[in-house]
């Protein structure tokens, strides 16, 4: 993985010490450090994503799955799409504080909040910190509705919130398998579970009866694409019942990072991978475009989603989740709070 300058900082460049020896890069050790968050809720109005508002506890993903589309994000902080995007994370600990706070607000209109659609929730630094835990356990005092999206089977040291929770209505976890390679899974999601751990994670997460979509993304057309009914299949064996799926997408830096990755890892498919790519974006990398950015155009594109379609039919997944209630929120009563004559 390279370490290229983002857009808004300095260039940097290798310089020849003058010594004919070979030199190994050295091995980067993951630093984190804190942000005091003003605000935790983003909302967007985006046609492509099913909710309004998301929380992201962290910045950056040690997970380092080469395909990231939330790497470019961290260019904004002056720092790098490429190792520094896994290496140099920020943590938000008064995430869980703030979100009760906004939670709380007269004006505060409940509906579904995601966790995890940036950067991952249950990566491992989330071991020690805590902080989308926090975050979760005011969400359940709140009977507020909240879907995860992860890769993490630590999503499991959570069961005891989010069982009770599904119980009520209002939690849903979205789980991505990418491939059922693990060597593949290795070289191209190198922190991630492997794909039998969160095989087990959806098992564990079913059985207490937590809904699960199986979400096969990103699709890598020339790559993984030819897994996807075997994923599906296995994830509808491990108790999944729903998927969903969203095709490579590379916007900014990731194209880069994408196609270095391909040329050291997957030479003889790189030509195929990315004609492919292009024939779905119009001869580019990417396009961008509301309705156009997840899944693609052409006979390709069209050509996976009917495959997808077939595949959760055999496999006996829906596409659909049950929606999740907003009925039951609430604002818990606080200290100081008047006590009501009724």
């Amino acid at each position: 993985m390279s370490n290229a300058a983002g857009r808004f900082e300095l260039s940097r460049e290798a310089a020849d010490d003058g010594w004919d020896l070979p030199e190994e890069s050295a091995r980067l050790a993951t630093e984190t450090r804190e942000e005091m968050a003003r605000s935790i809720i983003t909302y967007n109005r985006s046609p492509d994503l099913p909710f309004d508002r998301s929380i992201n506890p962290y910045r950056g993903c040690e997970h380092g799955c080469v395909y990231c589309f939330a790497r470019p994000s961290h260019a904004y902080l002056g720092l790098s799409p490429g190792l520094d995007f896994e290496t140099r994370l920020v943590a938000r600990p008064n995430a869980a504080e703030v979100l009760r706070k906004e939670l709380s607000a007269p004006r505060y209109k409940v509906a579904p909040i995601a966790i995890g659609t940036n950067t991952d929730p249950y990566q491992p630094v989330e071991r020690d910190r805590g902080i989308a835990r926090a975050c979760l356990e005011v969400l359940a005092e709140f009977n507020h509705p909240v879907a995860i999206v992860t890769k993490g089977a630590m999503v499991e040291r959570d069961i005891d919130i989010l069982a009770p929770m599904a119980a009520r209505g209002l939690v849903r976890v979205g789980l991505s398998v990418t491939t059922l390679d693990a060597d593949l899974a290795r070289r191209m999601e190198p922190r991630a579970p492997s794909p039998a751990r969160r095989l087990a994670a959806i098992r564990r997460l079913s059985q207490a009866g937590i809904p699960v979509r199986l979400m096969v993304s990103p699709v890598v057309p020339g790559l993984t694409d030819e897994e996807m009914e075997a994923i599906l299949m296995a994830g509808a064996e491990a108790g999944a019942d729903a998927a969903s799926w969203i095709m490579l997408r590379l916007p900014r830096e990731v194209s880069t990072l994408w196609q270095e990755w391909l040329a050291e890892h997957a030479p003889g498919r790189a030509a195929k991978v990315m004609a492919r790519l292009r024939e779905m974006h119009g001869g580019r990398d990417y396009d961008p475009r509301w309705g156009h950015r997840m899944r693609g155009e052409g006979v390709f594109a069209e050509l996976t989603a009917r495959r997808f379609r077939a595949g959760c039919k055999r496999a006996g997944l829906g596409r659909e989740s049950r929606p999740l209630r907003c009925d039951l929120f609430a604002v818990p009563a606080q200290p100081g709070d008047q006590l009501s004559l009724f």
